[in-house]
């Protein structure tokens, strides 16, 4: 108990400091422990404290944000019912709940009577008014009293402006309301005389005069909504783009082309021709989610307000709606599309798709771009619209090639390039995206964010802004499905580190000691642990501000076939992973037939797609010298001149390891010296020993509950070091997999229970069988 009392002093202390706060500087800087106090704090025992510590936390957030959004509404909701003499809820209230009024007319819709209608008709609208009415009347009498409980407030606070606005509501709502009961007492009059014997049209005028005087009220009372919501619509394309995040290159480029375009518009005001006008046909390239089709359709919003085009309607398209399957098909789609974007913006995403590499005489999208051109320059439809197309930067420079017309309609001077947002942009992103939402990240949250962010951005398929969304999403769903029955208002509108942590899958057995379990390789394991130790020493000194060594993390695995060096491999990733120098940490094994192709050109793409394949991880390349050919038009140079050109770019997003025999590998190095100036690191893997290649066979044999004899160990001993071994521990797992089926035939011409006792035993007798049949080289 005392305890507690304890703990409450000091929340009063607290919150004394944070009033103090913001009365001084008007926010709370670091909001974070206030936040986590409100989580921790239970309504019921400290209803008031908590009222005032929601009220400083709404006020603090509106001060900041300068909005007042309904997540700060909510919380000053829930301030006020937790303590009703908390006045500074009452009174920031009071400016917001009068808006809540606004729809409470919509209900008093009166459908038109005709005196040519039959009497079931006529009957029937009359009962549909006096539902409307009845139900109006019942909703306006709770919105009266609020409009007077916030007249009530501003009165108090002695806030003459809004004091003028609940005046005029309510003295607008309570003329509404007696000329609503004059409808219905009308409109009721009205139905007895339809189904009476004696109809007069008496009741229908006076009903429609009543019903005039509330349309007209119902202007007045619009009237104090739609300031407000003029400021909202009222932004131009500039203002939109502006507070749009990052984007500075592009918020400059656009600005500019605007100001031409006013500037042109003037000149033809004065009378002054142009006669070759800038052309309205915009390429717009970057990676996912850089915002491309919102730069689109701000850009035919500047075309509509600047008066060059008459709508600013966007007609998105894309492959599937303009390639036909069938001949002319094609041209009528491509028609079809542009006479809809006629006044408007055609925008085509990932436009390069049109024309797809080596298409066959079946694939019309040449003539869908052929089209496209043709509709661009003729008289018919040239000049009355605009084409915007979008896609990656290198894809869209090899379309614009495939026609001459096609690159001639888009100049330079209208290709728009959209960086990757940076972390620190993605994550006022998330902060807006959660915003949007109704929560709030806490500082815990936008940092995990910041790290989920990281591991996506590996290569060029990060969905930058579309990344965020997704993940905020998957946040707001996480805490969702955990939530535990609570009246904390937090737990609906926060969202912390906890919402974006992600499970990271357990390792059965940590990287570091399936290394230390390997045999032999004692020189290799020696080599990866101290290349690992001063990776982690480098990134302890890059969190500590100190200088960094360049990583030289390529590496050349020499060796004979199956001395290790794809396992080590796997292994060597991982630790990289583990270290937070990769992202991934996976490997992609490879060989010369994953890079070479067999026409000019196609090399070079197919090796850059590999690569981007390991991104994150550990490209593997065994045999790498066979790349090397003295073979005329072999593409194998094409593949390292590709291979160094991307590891200059990519830095320590991709590690390279090359594996092969020692000779061979260093002719390769010698080859080219831009190859031989990245690889520092050599791992050489010896031969195994005859007692190591036993201990593998005896390790691969235990994974399967099989166990060898004394007498098959001392045999094999013996027996190896007589034979030609070549695959080493290949060559040993091989053997242990013929020695199992020996012993499977032997021991089913046993009787059962003998069988039983010897199932899991490989003996001599086994292993003699299974070296002889490989000798054989069967």
């Amino acid at each position: 108990m005392q305890q507690k009392n304890v703990h409450i002093k000091n929340i009063d202390q607290r919150l004394k400091q944070w009033s103090d706060e913001l009365t001084e500087v008007g926010f709370i800087k670091d909001d974070t422990e206030l936040l986590k106090q409100i989580k921790l704090m239970d309504e019921k025992q400290h209803g008031v404290t908590l009222s005032r510590l929601l009220t400083i936390a709404a006020l603090s957030r509106i001060r900041k944000t300068g909005d007042k959004d309904a997540l700060v509404i909510a919380w000053l909701e829930k301030a006020k019912r937790l303590d009703p003499s908390n006045n500074k809820a009452f009174e920031f209230l009071a400016q917001y709940e009068w808006k809540r009024q606004q729809g409470l007319l919509d209900i008093l819709i009166f459908p038109t009577i005709r005196e040519t209608d039959n009497r079931p008709a006529k009957k029937k609208i009359a009962d549909q008014i006096i539902e409307n009415c009845n139900k109006f009347l019942s909703d306006s009498e709770v919105g009266l009293e609020e409009l007077e409980n916030g007249y009530r407030t501003a009165k108090t606070f002695k806030n003459e402006a809004l004091l003028s606005v609940y005046d005029g509501l309510i003295s607008l709502l309570v003329k509404v309301m007696e000329e609503t009961g004059g409808v219905l007492k009308s409109a009721k009059e009205y139905e007895q005389s339809i189904s009476g014997v004696f109809y007069t049209s008496t009741h229908y005028h006076d009903m429609r005069k009543h019903i005039e005087s509330i349309e007209h009220l119902k202007k007045e009372w619009e009237q104090y909504f739609r300031e407000e919501e003029g400021q909202k619509d009222s932004k131009t394309s500039l203002e939109v783009l502006d507070e749009m995040i990052g984007l500075e290159k592009v918020k400059e480029r656009v600005n500019d082309f605007y100001q031409f375009l006013k500037y042109q518009k003037e000149r033809k005001e004065l009378g002054l021709q142009t006669k070759d006008a800038l052309s309205l046909h915009m390429i717009l390239t970057g990676n996912p989610g850089t915002g491309k089709t919102t730069l689109a359709r701000l850009l035919a919003k500047v075309y509509y307000e600047l008066g060059v085009l008459p709508r600013e309607e966007v007609i998105e398209a894309d492959r599937s709606q303009l390639v036909g399957a069938f001949v002319g098909q094609t041209e009528e789609n491509v028609r079809a599309v542009v006479e809809k974007a006629l006044g408007g913006v055609l925008f085509i995403d990932e436009a390069y798709s049109l024309r797809r590499e080596g298409q066959t005489g079946n694939d019309y999208g040449q003539a869908a771009v052929d089209t496209l051109v043709s509709l661009m320059t003729g008289s018919e439809y040239g000049g009355k619209f605009a084409v915007i197309l979008a896609g990656y930067p290198e894809e869209m420079r090899q379309f614009l090639d495939v026609n001459p017309g096609l690159r001639s309609r888009f100049p330079t001077s209208n290709y728009i390039h959209l960086d990757d947002y940076s972390n620190r942009e993605l994550v006022l992103i998330g902060e807006r995206l959660a915003k949007d939402n109704d929560y709030i990240l806490t500082d815990g949250a936008k940092t995990e964010l910041e790290k989920r962010l990281e591991k996506e951005r590996v290569d060029e398929t990060f969905g930058n802004a579309r990344s965020v969304r997704n993940i905020v999403l998957d946040a707001i769903f996480k805490k969702g499905a955990s939530k535990k029955e609570t009246e904390n208002i937090l737990e609906y509108t926060i969202l912390d580190e906890t919402d974006f942590l992600q499970k990271e899958k357990k390792v059965k057995v940590p990287p570091s000691e399936r290394l230390e379990s390997l045999i032999g390789l004692d020189s290799v394991k020696t080599e990866v642990k101290t290349l690992v130790s001063f990776v982690k020493m480098q990134q302890i000194r890059r969190e500590q501000g100190l200088p960094v060594l360049p990583l030289q993390l390529h590496s050349v695995f020499t060796g004979n076939p199956g001395t290790g060096k794809t396992t080590v491999a796997k292994i060597y990733a991982e630790l990289l992973k583990e270290c937070g120098i990769l992202k991934r940490g996976h490997l992609i094994v490879t060989s010369r037939a994953d890079f070479v192709a067999g026409y000019v050109g196609q090399t070079a793409i197919k090796t850059k797609k590999k690569i981007q394949e390991a991104l994150g991880g550990v490209l593997f390349i065994d045999e790498a010298y066979s790349l090397l050919s003295q073979t005329s038009g072999d593409f194998g140079k094409e593949v390292i001149d590709t291979l160094v050109d991307e590891m200059t770019k990519r830095n320590e997003n991709l590690v390279v390891i090359l594996a092969g025999y020692p000779n061979e590998m260093e002719t390769l190095l010698e080859s080219n010296p831009g190859l031989k100036s990245r690889f520092k690191k050599f791992f050489q893997f010896q031969d195994y020993s005859v007692d190591e290649l036993i201990e593998i066979m005896q390790s691969y044999a235990s994974t399967y509950k099989y166990t060898l004899t004394n007498e098959a160990r001392v045999f094999l001993k013996g027996v190896l070091s007589q034979i030609d071994r070549k695959g080493n521990g290949r060559f040993a797992t091989n053997l242990m997999d013929e020695a199992i089926q020996s012993q499977s035939l032997r021991l089913l011409e046993l009787d059962k229970e003998d069988l039983i006792n010897q199932v899991s035993y490989i003996t001599e007798l086994d292993v003699g069988k299974a070296i002889t049949k490989m000798r054989k080289g069967e």
